[in-house]
């Protein structure tokens, strides 16, 4: 029988959306039920969660739907439990930096959601205290692990497309202001004091996928907006909307690829997922969503002629191939938390660490700045 290993993991801020249902219940607790993780040596980890948050009647809760024994609203003695070496967090950005602190000094290895902090200074000081404490840290980037994305990643280095000319991506949905129909986020994403903003929130996934996919982001120009200055909290009390909540961003990327992403909260869905990337290059193009893909090659590309006075004749969504399913894409958050409990136990490097949560906040930083200063802003390399 192999041998078991326990993990102790402090989650905190997993009674919030996607807390709960990304990281504790298809993540932690599917793993638990599925006998742990795999090492290499053939043993496996446990993970052993105690539930963090401010709410106890919610933590008991959900710890009880879930076979969870552990939960409290002490974190600062979560903390001094050295039985329990990972820090996990997806609570509010605000706090986010000054949590990995504490975690960090309290010598856990630690593993969060982005943005990692608000600026990149604090994201930066956050990273250099890590490197400092020689422990192992990990930042979600969840969107890698998508199998739509997976899928166009696979049609990118098999040369299908030749070389890449340009990226656009379209990603939102429509977030109900709260009066006719009940919110699905939380307000804070839409109140500045607390750390929201589509900007801050969506470019540090854009840096990523940017990065990792097509090439790595050399500048960026963004527009932001704050389309609804008016929405209603989880009470139903109405509130001032100060933070932006929809981004129109240019970015150059190496190799001469251009990116086009728009993100928004207030967009009505006409399209094939809530965010769609559609790639063109010199030999084939390729449309990727959440789990899909499609690809069209050069030499089956149609001929389109521009004649508005009649209905196109041409059905553009059937002359596209859809990359075909060839192994089990597992969900995504879960994929990259195995890789890191991985990471704790068999060493190795884990590419996706604080370093690579800062590029994200810088990205976001310069992102403000250029709706600020209304002009393109360069990136530069980040060190620790």
């Amino acid at each position: 029988m192999a041998k078991v290993k326990r993990l102790g993991i402090i989650m905190n801020g997993v009674t919030g959306r996607m807390g709960m249902n990304q990281h504790l219940i298809r993540s932690i607790v599917a793993i638990r039920k599925d006998g742990g993780v795999a090492l290499k040596n053939g043993a496996r980890v446990m993970p052993d969660p105690i539930l963090i948050g401010r709410d106890a009647g919610k933590l008991e809760a959900l710890a009880k739907a879930h076979g969870i024994e552990r939960w409290s609203t002490d974190l600062d003695a979560a903390l001094k439990n050295k039985d329990d070496e990972l820090f996990f967090d997806a609570a509010t950005t605000a706090m986010r930096a000054g949590l990995l602190k504490k975690a960090i000094a309290a010598g856990k290895h630690v593993y969060c959601e982005k943005p990692v902090a608000e600026n990149v200074k604090d994201a930066l000081d956050v990273a250099r205290l890590a490197k400092k404490a020689g422990i192992k840290h990990g930042v979600v980037q969840d969107k890698l692990f998508l199998p739509g994305l997976r899928k166009l990643k696979m049609v990118i280095d098999s040369g299908f497309m030749g070389k890449l000319l340009s990226v656009r991506g379209e990603f939102g949905y429509w977030v109900f202001e709260g009066d006719l129909q009940p919110i699905q986020r939380p307000s804070w994403n839409y109140r500045l004091k607390d750390g929201g903003g589509i900007i801050l929130d969506m470019l540090c996934h854009w840096r990523y996928v940017l990065d990792n996919i097509f090439g790595e982001v050399q500048s960026v120009s963004c527009l932001g907006a704050t389309h609804i200055p008016k929405r209603w909290d989880e009470d139903g009390k109405p509130y001032k909307a100060d933070a932006d909540d929809a981004a129109y961003a240019t970015f150059q990327l190496a190799g001469g690829v251009i990116a086009q992403i728009n993100s928004s909260w207030v967009t009505r869905v006409r399209r094939d997922d809530l965010v769609t990337f559609h790639v063109d290059g010199t030999h084939g193009s390729a449309v990727a969503g959440l789990q899909k893909c499609w690809t069209q090659a050069r030499v089956n590309t149609p001929k389109p002629v521009w004649n508005p006075d009649i209905p196109q004749p041409i059905d553009f969504m059937q002359t596209w191939e859809e990359v075909p399913d060839t192994q089990v894409y597992d969900n995504g958050f879960r994929v990259q938390w195995e890789a890191f409990i991985r990471h704790l136990y068999d060493g190795g490097p884990f590419k996706w660490d604080l370093l690579a949560g800062a590029k994200g906040v810088q990205l976001a930083e310069a992102g403000l700045k250029s709706w600020k200063e209304r002009r393109w802003i360069d990136i530069e390399p980040l060190k620790v």
